[in-house]
């Protein structure tokens, strides 16, 4: 374990996360073992909510599939580690108020939790099997019309006035 993931494992532990993540995984009947890089690795997880196949509490990475599943995905456990880590950035419970707001704007703006959600664009869109469902913003017009930058146009009162 290097000691980056030492000092996250230290935090998510006094910020109350990853015992919260242990209490879950122990109430929903899951079957914990010890995984890479100071992660718990819980298996079986049968509630309906939330509807991820996995989702991680501090340093706990909760999956519904068992332990075979979850080790033949090395990108997917990546991706939930990250999220780990940004409970320790977050200071633990912090990070699910943080991260359901950003799930709420990133459906008013793309229509799914995922796609504008900083938390899992961070965390990787596609390793945690997600769709990037962002629309392209279209080029902006000028006010008269036209498309494209600023560049070619005259700014300054002078009539020799700067590129932009």
């Amino acid at each position: 374990m290097t000691p980056g993931q030492r000092l996250r494992q230290i935090a998510n532990l006094l910020n109350g996360s990853t015992p919260l993540g242990l209490l879950l995984a122990e109430l929903a009947g899951t079957r914990t073992v010890g995984g890479p890089r100071g992660l718990v690795i819980a298996t079986g997880y049968a509630w309906r909510l939330p509807f991820a196949g996995a989702f991680t509490v501090g340093n706990v990475v909760i999956y519904r599939a068992g332990p075979d599943a979850v080790f033949a995905n090395p990108v997917l456990l990546q991706h939930e580690e990250r999220h780990s880590t940004q409970y320790a950035w977050c200071l633990g419970a912090p990070f699910l108020v943080f991260y359901f707001l950003a799930a709420a704007w990133s459906v008013l703006r793309t229509g799914d939790p995922a796609s504008g959600n900083l938390f899992e664009r961070r965390a990787g869109l596609s390793a945690g099997g997600y769709v990037d469902r962002r629309r392209p913003r279209p080029p902006r017009r000028t006010p008269r019309g036209k498309m494209g930058s600023k560049a070619g146009r005259k700014v300054g009162g002078t009539a020799g006035g700067t590129e932009a």
